[in-house]
């Protein structure tokens, strides 16, 4: 017998117990983007390597370590895609959406990045995404964090999260410190672990967002990035926080902030949870005004964020937040007697087509009566339809109720339904 082939390491099923609670958690992404004006765009899964190379930054772990990154026939490399927002750009810029527009913009889908698979964090994961396009002022970074915010406050998890801020300032002002944050630590690099020392001359903002406790402490005498921030970026900041105190959003300042990636500049933002267990990040985004010109578009100011749906899940299913959700069947049909399997059939169909929303599950496979009604129940259905042979001749169905505690009743075929309508 040959040996059982398995997923990938990293890469998980989801099965259909699980499959409920996603469908929940991406209707209500969908439904608040469409609230605040955003469309749906699909990227492929697949894109050239030099783009997230020229977008992303070659010194960035995901680049240096994480990508699954291969030659096609025609010796191109290709990568499946580790974040979306390169995508999305390069999308923009090839159909001629960005440049003297303004689009706001959201996606769904996977992600793929070769890391080691831990608790909510795997090879191929999924992440929600809102990017805008052509807005410079700081009213759009407000808008953004707010439907974020609402997203929380649908999932009914607000409590359980807290919005960090802060401000990376322009493409000089960041320069700037890097420079002074590099003498610091070369003055420092004895006390430094070995990944902050690689980082230091690689992508020195990135020892700021150090979990070494040792460094952190070395980094409270740090130059800070507050100090050299431009003018502009400083009034740019303000704005945003005013609108974000306007709108009762609470938020904490972290200067160590800098995010992962190298396109950022002005805002960035983290939204922070202690309900995983140690602090990590559900959401995360920011201003990446020169991405657009980056990769090969003209100069166009942008603002988003991005959010891994398996933590999401994760975090509500651990907060108990996703109990209740609708089973995959509202109705089973349990048919018993020759003429009501071949009527019952039709019989549901004629429903599904009288009440749109309905989920019914005729039984398949004979059987007898009480072996029907233990898959009847087991399908998470709030009532089976009995059909035998009399009630077919009678014109009638038996509902019984099989997650209330209601006597069962005959309901005349005309009537089903109005039965039906109450279900949903």
């Amino acid at each position: 017998m040959s040996k059982a082939i398995q997923a990938i390491r990293g890469m998980n099923d989801c099965l259909p117990g699980e499959t409920n609670k996603w469908q929940m958690v991406e209707q209500v992404m969908r439904r608040v983007a469409g609230n605040y004006g955003y469309a749906e765009i699909r990227m492929p899964v697949v894109e050239s390597t030099n783009l997230f190379k020229r977008g992303i930054g070659e010194v960035t772990d995901i680049v240096e370590k994480e990508m699954y990154t291969f030659e096609d026939r025609n010796g191109d490399s290709l990568t499946l895609r580790p974040e979306g927002t390169a995508s999305c750009v390069r999308a923009g810029n090839q159909h001629g959406l960005l440049y003297n527009q303004e689009q706001r913009l959201w996606y769904m889908g996977p992600m793929f990045r070769h890391e080691r698979p831990q608790k909510g964090r795997y090879r191929q994961f999924h992440q929600f995404g809102i990017e805008s396009y052509g807005i410079a002022s700081s009213d759009i970074d407000a808008e953004v964090i707010m439907l974020s915010a609402r997203l929380w406050k649908e999932l009914g998890i607000n409590e359980f999260v807290t919005l960090e801020l802060n401000s990376l300032g322009s493409n000089q002002a960041r320069a700037d410190y890097r420079d002074a944050l590099v003498v610091f630590l070369t003055e420092h690099e004895s006390k430094l672990d070995d990944d902050s020392k690689r980082r230091m001359h690689s992508n020195p903002l990135r020892v700021l967002d150090s979990k070494n406790k040792d460094v952190q402490a070395l980094l409270i005498d740090a130059p800070k990035l507050s100090e050299y921030l431009d003018e502009e970026s400083v009034e740019h900041f303000a704005g945003l926080t005013k609108r974000l105190d306007a709108a009762g959003i609470k938020y904490t300042i972290n200067e160590r902030l800098v995010r992962g990636l190298d396109y950022y500049n002005r805002t960035v933002f983290e939204w922070v949870t202690d309900s995983l267990g140690a602090q990590g990040t559900v959401c995360a985004g920011g201003r990446y005004d020169g991405l657009v010109e980056q990769l090969g578009g003209k100069g166009t100011p942008a603002v988003g964020f991005a959010l891994g749906i398996e933590r999401l899940v994760l975090m509500l299913t651990e907060l108990e937040k996703l109990e209740n959700i609708r089973a995959t069947t509202d109705v089973y049909v349990v048919m018993s007697g020759e003429q009501a399997e071949i009527t019952g059939v039709a019989l549901a169909e004629q429903w599904r087509d009288d009440v749109a929303e309905i989920r019914i599950q005729t039984h398949c496979g004979g059987g007898k009566f009480n072996k029907q009604m233990k898959r009847a129940d087991k399908s998470g259905a709030k009532i089976a339809v009995i059909l035998g042979d009399s009630e077919i001749e009678n014109q009638q169905a038996t509902i019984k109720y099989l997650r209330e505690n209601k006597e069962q009743q005959s309901v005349p075929f005309a009537q089903m339904a109005a039965v039906l309508t109450e279900l949903i």
